[in-house]
């Protein structure tokens, strides 16, 4: 009688073996990874290309770094162009052709009181250095130290950042209310609301009482991103600029998830047509690479050399990707795009709304967009906003990796499932984002409580999202089945 051999187990796939091997040796502080279990490989505008072959369209591009998507060819070209020349790649912060053109460029995008009669200074490569930067340039420019900032901000991860941002604990900074209208601090939303906040922050700045003196500076965003997708009302905006100049406060403006066209205008300030004393810029200025500036009036340049510096603010590739993806997106006039675009995608998910109970609250501005998710069964508050539900909204993100979407979460309770698409994305795609976060929705809400884990656990939307052998480059878009690399060209 023969003897069967066992047959020897297949070894795991590579690109679980890449994810354990991360969650062994990495910090417990990652992020993204938590959610987001993929190993990208490849990567062209709105598609992502994991290692197991699945593909996925991306719609939190480098939490709103990727303007263009993801290897856009002017930012390839770019890149090309300075590794090709035989250019230095690291020269601190002395001046360079790659470095003035750059320069000329961003400021060709600014408002022009703010470009005439600007200084920049380049950073350290991470949005909360430049944060940092604008900080102890009120502080050195005014002689005063606090600062004030809003409920709900988000401004970086560094200490002083982290002092300003919504969910600091023991700071010096004074925190006033930020208007939203779902969860109104007054009960009341819309611009009732926004002019009770204003009304508060003139008071707390007039009172000899208040116990706040006169602050450094002023710091806002004018969408807040990671607070959950909440767009300042533009009269509001307004009213900080006049009562921060009538009082010789800074205003500092914090665009580092809403530059360079995310919101509909180049800068979203353009919205308003408020011009800040200090604008901070990162993220999508270096064109997918890391860069951070902060661009203020020329008067409050007061410190010294080397009162802020850092060894890589001179970064020579970010500064070529940054330019050619300024010049892009002007020429192309993206900015009026994505506001155009976004109002469509915005209309549309109110529809979801209108469907779904659990769905609060839909906003946002061009293609920065958010659904807070709630529990409509919870007591209602006296505004009628219902407790929020982050069970759900990280259902709602499982269900939609499931299909080949890539989403992120914010807001409070992280139950805000924010859409953060590149400027690039067509309207299939839109259509095709649209349909899969709609059916995510649908699915996350019959799992019910107690469903994490059940959209990885079934093999057939898994499955689904295998691209086949033989995918023709002009491939319709469609729910479940992910559209081939560099479709969107």
């Amino acid at each position: 009688m023969a003897v069967t051999q066992p047959q020897p187990m297949a070894p795991p796939p590579a690109h679980e073996g890449i994810l354990r091997r991360q969650s062994l040796r990495e910090s417990a502080a990652r992020t993204y990874a938590r959610s987001l279990p993929i190993v990208p490989v490849r990567a062209r505008g709105l598609t992502i290309e994991g290692a197991d072959g699945r593909r996925y369209l991306d719609c939190l591009s480098g939490a709103g770094t990727l303007a263009l998507g993801h290897n856009h060819p002017v930012v390839l070209e770019a890149i090309r162009s300075v590794l090709d020349s035989g250019a230095p790649l690291h020269v601190l912060d002395l001046a360079t052709p790659v470095k003035d053109a750059f320069t000329t460029e961003l400021f060709a995008t600014l408002p022009p009181e703010l470009a005439d009669h600007g200084r920049v200074q380049f950073c350290g490569p991470a949005g909360t250095d430049a944060v940092e930067a604008a900080f102890k340039l009120v502080r050195a420019a005014t002689g005063r130290d606090g600062l004030a900032a809003f409920t709900g901000a988000y401004h970086g991860m560094t200490a002083g950042a982290l002092a300003a941002s919504g969910g600091a604990r023991d700071t010096t900074v004074t925190r006033l209310p930020y208007p939203y209208d779902y969860r109104c601090p007054f009960g009341t939303g819309g611009e009732r609301g926004a002019e009770l906040a204003a009304r508060w922050t003139a008071n707390v700045l007039d009172d000899e009482k208040s116990g706040v003196r006169k602050p450094a500076g002023m710091i806002l965003e004018p969408v807040q991103g990671e607070g959950g997708v909440i767009p300042a009302p533009d009269s509001w905006l307004r009213r900080m600029r006049d009562l921060t100049a009538e009082r010789d406060i800074p205003l500092i403006v914090d665009e580092v998830q809403t530059g360079v066209g995310r919101t509909g205008a180049f800068w979203a300030v353009g919205h308003s047509g408020v011009v800040p004393d200090v604008l901070v810029l990162s993220k999508a200025i270096g064109g997918s690479l890391p860069l951070a500036v902060v661009v203020y009036r020329e008067e409050l340049d007061a410190w010294p050399p080397g009162a802020h510096a850092g060894t890589f603010r001179g970064n020579q590739l970010a500064m070529a990707a940054g330019a050619a993806t300024l010049a892009y997106v002007r020429d192309n006039d993206l900015a009026r795009r994505a506001g155009d675009l976004g109002a469509r995608m915005l209309s549309r998910l109110g529809g979801l709304a209108a469907e779904y109970g659990c769905v609060g609250d839909v906003r946002g501005r061009g293609l920065m967009l958010g659904l807070e998710l709630v529990d409509e069964d919870g007591p209602a508050d006296p505004a009628g906003a219902r407790p929020a539900a982050p069970l759900l909204a990280a259902a709602v993100q499982e269900e939609c990796l499931a299909r080949g979407l890539i989403v992120e979460l914010g807001g409070r309770h992280g139950a805000v499932v924010r859409l953060l698409p590149p400027l690039t994305i067509t309207d299939e795609q839109a259509e095709a984002v649209l349909e899969r976060l709609a059916d995510a929705l649908g699915a996350a809400v019959r799992r019910g409580p107690g469903g994490a884990g059940a959209a990885r656990a079934g093999g057939e939307a898994g499955a689904a999202l295998t691209p086949g052998t033989a995918e023709p480059a002009a491939e319709t878009v469609t729910p479940y089945r992910t559209a081939p690399l560099g479709a969107d060209r």
